[in-house]
């Protein structure tokens, strides 16, 4: 339902489909279902300046599809995904889902602070029947006990188990006054030894010219709301999984992550301007 003339989804009750919402635009840049209108025409000007903004969140969610796909063929069984949005268009719960053989099992924990995204996510997971496996935390990642000791979490999540967790494109919301080192290494310091780290972010990438400039164009939109948006580079972002070892191969742009598709030439401009990679706990 990406385009403005077909039937709308059907809306969470409360939830205001006539103010646009930053989960809703990021679902219809993944190709998701779950935007309507005023979604659609504010993505659709960020992308007129920016014209990688939507293969860039493709690159980011295709990223974060092979790591889940890997932690379960490591053996990992249980998830939580940090700013999760809305969890449609190839999410975590669906991965597992579709992966896992029937009678194995998994959990899964979505989080998100925006009350919107938590509406989505709640209708979403009663339709698929996952509630029993999966479920969402209203909670801001920068507030670590929030998220850990939340009740939701600690029905799905066995902490003495290993854990992937995944901070894809979210980081870039912690400022300074956050200091993500000490952020994420509450999350490191939570988990059980075998345990993963995902991280994605946003990147300048060293680019200039007219692409660098549309993302500057961007930051300095968020710059101006609620939300400011933080761009860091590799030798900010390495140090984020502290002493974990990094899986190969190591901090890269998304699209090089274990690829498994070779990228088209409208989407190759995307390449620079994230960085992510894997750790395991020793």
């Amino acid at each position: 339902m990406t385009r403005d003339d077909e039937t709308a989804p059907v809306a969470p009750t409360g939830v205001d489909t006539e103010k646009p919402s930053a989960a809703r635009i990021y679902d219809w840049f993944l190709g998701g279902t779950h935007n309507w209108a005023v979604d659609r025409e504010f993505a659709r000007r960020l992308e007129r300046q920016w014209r990688w903004v939507k293969p860039g969140a493709r690159h980011n969610r295709e990223f974060m599809n092979r790591v889940v796909r890997a932690a379960l063929d490591a053996g990992i069984r249980q998830f939580v995904d940090l700013g999760s949005g809305v969890p449609t268009a190839g999410n975590v719960h669906e991965i597992v889902r579709d992966e896992l053989a029937p009678g194995e099992e998994a959990k899964v924990v979505y989080v998100d602070y925006e009350p919107v995204a938590v509406a989505h996510a709640e209708l979403i997971l009663e339709r698929h029947e996952a509630t029993d496996w999966a479920g969402i935390v209203q909670a801001d990642m920068r507030r670590p006990k929030d998220v850990l000791r939340h009740p939701e979490t600690l029905r799905l999540i066995d902490f003495s188990q290993p854990v992937c967790l995944m901070m894809m494109a979210v980081l870039h919301f912690a400022g300074p006054h956050d200091d993500p080192p000490a952020l994420v290494a509450t999350y490191r310091n939570a988990l059980a030894p075998g345990s993963w780290l995902g991280i994605s972010h946003m990147s300048f990438g060293g680019q200039t010219g007219e692409d660098a400039d549309g993302l500057r164009w961007m930051v300095e939109q968020y710059r101006q709301t609620s939300n400011p948006v933080w761009m860091r580079d590799r030798e900010d972002i390495e140090p984020l999984f502290g002493d974990w070892p990094l899986l190969e191969p190591g901090v890269v742009h998304l699209p090089e992550w274990r690829p498994v598709r070779e990228l088209r030439r409208d989407e190759e401009g995307a390449r620079p301007f994230a960085w992510c990679g894997v750790a395991t706990h020793p």
